[in-house]
C-alpha cells in the first residue's frame, strides 16, 4: 500500500511538473487567456479553465490507459514485467533524470502554435472549445513532456499494473496549474504575470530536484536488481 501511495504521489507530481514546464505552461496560459478575453465573463473564464484542464486530463488518461492496458494484455507480460521491470526501470529513471537536468536533450521545437484562425474557431465554440483545445494541446508533446509521460509515467504505471489510477492522477496533475491560472485570469491579468514570474524559477528548481531524485533512485534500482550488490 505504501509503495502504491508513493507511486500515486509521483504520478501526480509528474503531471504538475509537465504542466509548469516552459513549453506547456506558455501554451496553457496563452490558450486560456485568449478564450477568457473573448468570453469576457469571470465565471465563464473559470469554466473555460476547468474544461481546458479536463480536456488535458482526459487525453492523458485515455492515452495512458491504452499504452498500459496494451502492454499488460500481451500474453505472459505480467510474469515478464515482474521479472524484468525493476531491471528496466533503473536505466529508464537515470535517463529521464538526465533529461530533466538537461544533461541530455531531444531536438524539437516548442508546443503547437495557436493560429488566428484556430483561435477564432475555438473561441466561437465557447467553453466547450476550451476542452477540445486542452485535448489537442495535451497530445502535442514537447520533448520534456514526452520524457515525463513516456519515459517516467508509463513505465511506473506498467510496473504497478495501474491502468486507471496513475494515468488519471498524471492527467489531473497537468490540469491543476491550468485551473489556478484560470482563477487568476478571472481576477485580473496582472496576477497572471506575477504568478508566471514566480512559477518559472520554481519550475527550474523543481525539475532539477526531480531529476536528481530520479537518478538516485535509478542508480539504486540498477545496483539492486541488475548488479545485485544491495
Amino acid at each position: 500500500m505504501t509503495e502504491l501511495l508513493l507511486a500515486a504521489a509521483t504520478a501526480l507530481w509528474l503531471g504538475i511538473l509537465t504542466s509548469i514546464s516552459p513549453c506547456p505552461l506558455a501554451t496553457n496560459v496563452a490558450a486560456v487567456s485568449y478564450i477568457g478575453r473573448r468570453l469576457g465573463n469571470p465565471r465563464r473564464v473559470l469554466w473555460t479553465g476547468l474544461l481546458y484542464a479536463l480536456g488535458r486530463t482526459l487525453a492523458y488518461l485515455v492515452l495512458g490507459m491504452l499504452l498500459v492496458a496494451g502492454a499488460l494484455s500481451v500474453p505472459g507480460t505480467s510474469h515478464t514485467l515482474q521479472k524484468y521491470m525493476n531491471k528496466v526501470l533503473g536505466p529508464v529513471l537515470i535517463l529521464a533524470g538526465m533529461f530533466l537536468l538537461e544533461l541530455l536533450s531531444l531536438s524539437g521545437g516548442g508546443g503547437p502554435a495557436l493560429s488566428e484562425r484556430m483561435q477564432r474557431r475555438f473561441a466561437d465554440w465557447g467553453v466547450w472549445g476550451a476542452g477540445l483545445l486542452g485535448l489537442l494541446f495535451a497530445l502535442s508533446f514537447c520533448p520534456l513532456s514526452a520524457v515525463l509521460f513516456f519515459g517516467s509515467l508509463v513505465p511506473l504505471a506498467i510496473r504497478h499494473e495501474s491502468v486507471l489510477l496513475l494515468p488519471a492522477l498524471y492527467g489531473a496533475g497537468t490540469g491543476l496549474p491550468v485551473v489556478v491560472f484560470a482563477v487568476l485570469i478571472a481576477l485580473g491579468a496582472k496576477r497572471v504575470g506575477e504568478a508566471y514570474n514566480k512559477i518559472v524559477p520554481f519550475e527550474r528548481w523543481a525539475r532539477r530536484v526531480t531529476g536528481g531524485v530520479f537518478i538516485l533512485v535509478g542508480i539504486y534500482y540498477s545496483l539492486a536488481y541488475i548488479f545485485g550488490v544491495l
